[in-house]
């Protein structure tokens, strides 16, 4: 059974989802303060498949957890706030989260959430997939630039393997919504931008003939290769 944890300082609101999700047939820890999350993260025997994050805590909050965890960890991640601000939902995009849900939220929106995040996850039978100096091992959710090989969150790598299996077409952002984060475009959503703005700097990084992502204003984005 998948592992999760929750880290949120409100009591309340952890045990009512802790015993949602438990009722679902996961198995739920949960912590309320990040040191004692950031614990359990580092320990392998009660490392959680899932992690679901508030922002707003005490002492070291949210966004800095989530900031020394991705130095260490893929696992997905869903952030809660009580703050809906579109700016809050970026930053928190922007230090790797996979997803974003405002508080109050429903319980059944984040267990659809959990479930989708968990698929994407698991390991897929496919062939490897080649886009110039582009790499993907979709069995392995690995990716490769030549031999370095990419850093990516799980959304990271599903938008990278959408524009990769249309590499040279123009991919409208209601498409890879669907195809990256497992659901439908919002209105203002700008979860797709912000994660092609990190992925961009990751291809960048690791070599100038990377291929890059390219934009159509208000459209989509579109995969090529330095040739292109």
């Amino acid at each position: 059974m998948p592992k999760i944890l929750i880290i949120d300082d409100d009591r309340a609101l952890a045990g009512l989802l802790a015993e949602y999700l438990q009722r679902e047939g996961f198995v739920v820890d949960v912590a309320h303060d990040s040191e004692t999350g950031l614990a359990q993260l580092h320990n392998s025997s009660t490392r959680p498949d899932l992690l679901i994050l508030d922002v707003m805590m005490p002492g070291r909050d949210g966004l800095d957890t989530l900031r020394e965890l991705r130095l260490k960890h893929r696992l997905p991640v869903i952030m809660l706030s009580a703050k809906g601000e579109p700016v809050d939902r970026v930053v928190g995009l922007e230090l790797g989260a996979d997803d974003y849900l405002t508080k109050p939220c429903l319980p059944r929106e984040l267990l659809a959430r959990v479930r989708v995040q968990l698929r994407r996850a698991s390991p897929v039978v496919a062939g490897s997939l080649q886009v110039g100096l582009l790499r993907l091992e979709p069995s392995e959710r690995r990716a490769y630039v030549g031999e370095r090989e990419l850093s990516l969150t799980g959304a990271e790598f599903q938008l990278l393997l959408a524009l990769s299996q249309r590499a040279g077409e123009l991919v409208d952002k209601a498409t890879l919504t669907r195809m990256a984060l497992g659901r439908e475009l919002e209105r203002f959503d700008r979860s797709i931008d912000v994660h092609v703005s990190r992925l961009r700097h990751k291809l960048a990084e690791a070599s100038s003939q990377s291929p890059r992502i390219e934009s159509v204003r208000g459209s989509g984005y579109s995969l090529v290769t330095g040739g292109a």
